[in-house]
């Protein structure tokens, strides 16, 4: 079950890994991507710090870990087809993975009901 995070992003766990993107309406709030910024393979990320940024022809945005974790795999895809975002945000738009997280911290996002709830009222 996907999480979101105030910010935009999307956060779920499979496999004890904790996959996560930027949310679609974020995606789609930011139109055709052009430029996606990955994290660092093996770095350490605290929840709320930014990891990355996602450009568009309007505008830029940073990337916030909405858990903390370290980063074990990022999505090379993304370097040369950025609009795979635009195209499939929570699915093969995913940016990053993390391990050594803190599931509690999920407590801390909202459900995909929360999350439309929060966009309609924007």
């Amino acid at each position: 079950m996907k999480r979101f995070a105030k910010t935009h992003e999307w956060i779920e766990i499979k496999d004890g890994v904790a996959v996560m993107g930027i949310s679609q309406y974020g995606a789609d709030e930011m139109k055709e991507l052009t430029y996606v910024e990955l994290p660092e393979v093996g770095r350490k990320y605290v929840a709320g710090e930014s990891f990355g940024s996602v450009e568009s022809t309007k505008a830029a945005s940073e990337i916030f870990a909405p858990i903390s974790g370290t980063v074990s795999e990022v999505n090379t895809e993304l370097e040369t087809d950025p609009e795979a975002v635009n195209r499939d945000a929570e699915g093969t738009g995913w940016i990053c993975k993390f391990t050594d997280f803190d599931e509690a911290q999920l407590n801390a996002t909202m459900t995909r009901e929360e999350y439309m709830a929060l966009v309609k009222s924007e």
